[in-house]
């Protein structure tokens, strides 16, 4: 089945123009209280009432990337008297048939004149197959690291201190990937920050805890799918290698995307070189392929939360949506460029994405009765807008670099490209107010400022802040915040009441719930 992206639809469209203005620069997005935005001095200068989650901080300096590519880190540690067997064997699961070939091709002694003659022609000619496909899809001529800083959900993925975050689904803890390849974890009900390393855990593109359990934690790495199985009452700072399951498949590599199925059942997985995505059933280490033609590949995976769909974009102008039954799929092709993020409402009725290219939030309203949609409708414009500032004209909007909506469905953040290159184009958030009756439409609500001269990079809700919506932001100067906002959920039955806010100096010494480096 095949859609097609118009301005159709009910709905009604909301435009940054109808915003308030930014703050200026030094004031920074506190918490929002009574539907307004609320700034001061400085992150410090607001403390939430019932628990506090950790401003981290992860300096540059003290972060030593990889410098050294996959390639010749692997061959300074090649053991060289392994036999041509066993390096076949490892260049298959790393490359697939090219690594195999490719390496007969280079052991001229170990093999007949004949073989090796024949492995250079094949290697050959399917270099140039793969030639001609790279022009057909460009991003296939990328190296593994740009190609996932061009498909991350986080902006200027390269250089950004933290690379991946995930809250987990039903505890208060969370996981954080560093420029370093490392991984943190913060938990309120521990002291103890468990890191996390192995040796094929590199250029981490993203995080995600399993569903219904307490320890397991999905990592997308250069070359494989790693699971971690952290016991979180371990008083261990390193867990051994030996607690992560190592899941890997020919000519998926680099993994840019994973998805939990709600249930927890199933994981999948996703890189822009592979066109099928893996169906991962993890406790048994095998998976099955879901293949389609067309896309190139698939880079970035979002599950509904009622489990019933899977968004699965493409590097291509076109995005699918299976129904996760009986695991068919729609398409939905693309005018400009391809589908870059997307987000879904907490019932699973309502697809939210946006498109390289374009500078707007799309919508689909799915409805089983009524077969599905038959179009997307534009929700929100997200054309350049000029803000007068104290410090002098600020244009906001563009292209869409990730979208966040929380789990109640009723604030939906928007991280805004900008651009580097031109002063007064900074990247930001733009965060929405959502309501479905009588028809869905966005509302403006504000923008996050962060502290002077920082940048949003990487954001994700909490799945279960209890006051309405608290939204984690990392920023380009390698700090982490946290900005409530405070609402009563519109289909509240007992609603929790609100903290009171003003003019309160409460002690939180005796209820910290994170240990801060």
């Amino acid at each position: 089945m095949q859609g097609v992206l118009s301005a159709g639809g009910a709905a009604a469209m909301c435009s940054l123009a109808l915003f308030p203005p930014p703050l200026a620069d030094g004031e920074v997005t506190l918490y929002e209280s009574n539907n307004e935005l609320v700034s001061g001095s400085s992150p410090n200068s607001y403390s939430m009432q019932e628990w506090d989650p950790p401003s981290l901080h992860f300096p540059r300096e003290l972060l030593k990337p990889h410098s050294r590519p996959e390639s010749s880190s692997k061959t300074a540690f090649l053991d060289h008297r392994d036999t041509l067997w066993m390096r076949s064997a490892a260049a298959w699961r790393d490359t697939g048939l090219t690594g195999v070939l490719d390496e007969i091709t280079h052991s001229v002694e170990e093999v007949p004149k004949w073989l090796g003659v024949s492995a250079g022609c094949i290697l050959a000619v399917l270099r140039l197959a793969s030639s001609f496909h790279g022009s057909l899809f460009p991003h296939l001529t990328l190296s593994n690291m740009d190609m996932v800083a061009e498909f991350s959900q986080v902006l200027d993925w390269s250089d950004c201190t933290v690379r991946a975050f995930a809250w987990h689904p039903h505890t208060d803890k969370f996981a954080v990937a560093l420029l370093d390849d490392s991984i943190r974890i913060y938990n309120s009900k521990s002291e103890t920050t468990p890191t996390l390393k192995h040796r094929l855990q590199r250029s981490v593109a993203a995080l995600q805890w399993k569903p219904l359990c307490a320890s397991a934690l999905a990592v997308a790495c250069h070359t494989c799918l790693l699971v971690w199985h952290v016991d979180p009452t371990s008083l261990s700072t390193r867990p051994s290698s030996g607690c992560a399951q190592v899941l890997s498949y020919p000519g998926h590599a680099p993994v840019t995307s994973i998805a939990w199925a709600p249930s927890g059942s199933i994981l999948v997985s996703a890189s822009p070189v592979d066109t099928a995505m893996l169906v991962w059933d993890v406790a048994a280490e095998i998976c099955v392929p879901l293949q389609r033609v067309g896309g190139g590949g698939v880079t970035f995976l979002s599950w509904a939360p009622d489990g019933g769909r899977l968004l699965a974009a493409t590097p291509s102008a076109l995005f699918r949506v299976w129904e996760t039954w009986m695991w068919t799929c729609e398409r939905w092709p693309c005018l400009k460029g391809r589908c870059q993020s997307g987000c879904w409402s907490p019932d699973g009725s309502r697809l939210l994405f946006s498109v390289q290219g374009e500078r707007v939030i799309y919508a689909l309203t799915f409805n089983d009765a009524l077969g599905g949609p038959k179009d997307a409708a534009i929700v929100a414009d997200l054309s350049d807008t000029t803000f007068n500032s104290p410090d002098g004209d600020i244009i906001i909007g563009g292209e869409v670099q990730s979208l966040a909506w929380d789990p109640r469905g009723e604030r939906l953040a928007v991280l805004l490209k900008g651009n580097k290159m031109t002063e007064g184009r900074p990247a930001v958030i733009a965060v929405f107010k959502t309501r479905s009756s009588p028809v869905f439409e966005l509302l403006p609500c504000g923008f996050v400022n962060g502290e002077a001269g920082a940048e949003p990079r990487l954001m994700q809700f909490h799945p279960r802040f209890k006051h309405g919506a608290l939204l984690t932001v990392c920023w380009s100067n390698g700090k982490m915040s946290h900005v409530p906002f405070y609402f009563v959920s519109a289909g509240a039955v007992q609603p929790n009441p609100l903290p009171h806010l003003a003019g309160q100096t409460v002690d939180h010494s005796s209820h910290q719930l994170y240990t801060i480096l």
